[in-house]
């Protein structure tokens, strides 16, 4: 069955810029009728969509963080990305890769990274 896996760094500077990884096993990030998310959840707060990469190779994402997000991919690698920037205390939390097949919704999660940003 499909696996997710993030990877990146654990602890950030404020103004550094997030880059993470999720790589997809046992299943294409270019098969249709999925999206692949990125979805954080900060201590003591609940879970917040970030944004979305299609089969297509198409984005969308949250108008609060639009500005400073941009998701990609490779489809040899079958792997997609994140890149916040500009991050700040408040971006602490664990973040998380998925897929979300329309008409079911969310089916695989990643494990989740601990992303910590601190002076």
């Amino acid at each position: 069955q499909v696996q997710l896996q993030e990877s990146g760094p654990g602890l950030l500077k404020p103004s550094q810029t997030l880059s993470l990884l999720c790589t997809v096993s046992s299943g294409s990030i270019i098969s249709n009728y999925y999206y692949w998310i990125w979805i954080r959840h900060p201590p003591g707060k609940g879970l917040e969509w970030m944004g979305a990469i299609n089969y297509r190779g198409s984005t969308a994402y949250s108008p609060s963080l639009k500005s400073r997000t941009s998701i990609s991919r490779d489809t040899s690698k079958n792997q997609f990305t994140l890149q916040l920037t500009s991050v700040s205390p408040e971006d602490t939390a664990v973040y998380y890769c998925a897929r979300v097949l329309e008409g079911t919704g969310l089916d695989h999660w990643g494990q989740g990274t601990q992303v910590t940003v601190s002076s």
